[in-house]
């Protein structure tokens, strides 16, 4: 097996960092080789905002829940789905823009996401842990105010950089058998039931934070607290009218 596919089989997320700082030159590269993912249309419809303002980063914290890793960690950077850049640039050309497509929202945070997600496995790669925040999503008209976000612009999730002061268990996944299907959709209610067996013994095993639970209560708050109902409001109104 490559050393890439073993990378990308040993993520974790990193809450706890060192004290040291990543160099300048190494974050450009980072951001450079987020540039490398896939685009559609070669839209690049992102902006990454690069807090270092201390103070705006602790207010981010309190505002994804509290995650005081926002604040200590080396680097922290918020991945903005940006439509902004390419409406703009296609309007100059004479061209008749329409706004606010729902087919826009979509390419813009998949760009977004895949862009990212080059970014977190180079960091991994240069010894560097990540950890994503979709808190940020809690109060994204504040984040949006506070980091100066234009229309058509929205922020999508945040990642904490830094060097890992920790070595958490990777997180089991569920069995290739649930997620891969042949030709057709099936169910997998069976390979649901083991993982919760697996996720239980996970959870009752790790080192830290352990628990009585596993992978289907785990779900629960996502399906039934921690829905985020203002999203809906708060796309419209950056103009992302879904329609």
């Amino acid at each position: 097996m490559s050393n890439v596919i073993d990378l990308l089989k040993s993520h974790r997320s990193i809450r706890k960092f060192s004290d040291r700082p990543i160099a300048r030159e190494l974050l450009i590269e980072l951001i450079q080789a987020g540039q490398g993912a896939a685009t559609s249309s070669h839209v690049q419809a992102y902006s990454v905002i690069h807090v270092k303002n201390q103070a705006n980063r602790e207010q981010i914290a309190e505002l994804a829940g509290g995650q005081s890793y926002i604040a200590s960690c080396a680097d922290f950077l918020v991945f903005c789905a940006d439509m902004k850049r390419s409406t703009e640039a296609s309007e100059q050309t004479g061209a008749n823009v329409v706004r606010g497509m729902t087919e826009q929202l979509l390419v813009a945070t998949v760009d977004t996401a895949l862009m990212a997600q080059n970014v977190a496995v180079a960091a991994e790669s240069e010894g560097l842990g990540i950890c994503y925040i979709g808190g940020i999503r809690n109060n994204p008209q504040e984040i949006s105010d506070l980091l100066r976000l234009p229309q058509h612009v929205y922020p999508v999730f945040g990642m904490c950089l830094g060097y890992p002061d920790h070595a958490p268990e990777v997180k089991p996944r569920l069995p290739v058998e649930a997620i891969l299907k042949e030709d057709y959709y099936t169910e997998d209610d069976e390979q649901v039931k083991t993982f919760d067996a697996t996720m239980h013994d996970y959870y009752q095993a790790r080192t830290s934070s352990n628990k009585d639970t596993d992978w289907s209560q785990n779900l629960k708050p996502l399906f039934d607290t921690k829905l985020r109902p203002h999203m809906h409001e708060f796309l419209v109104k950056r103009g992302f009218e879904m329609k």
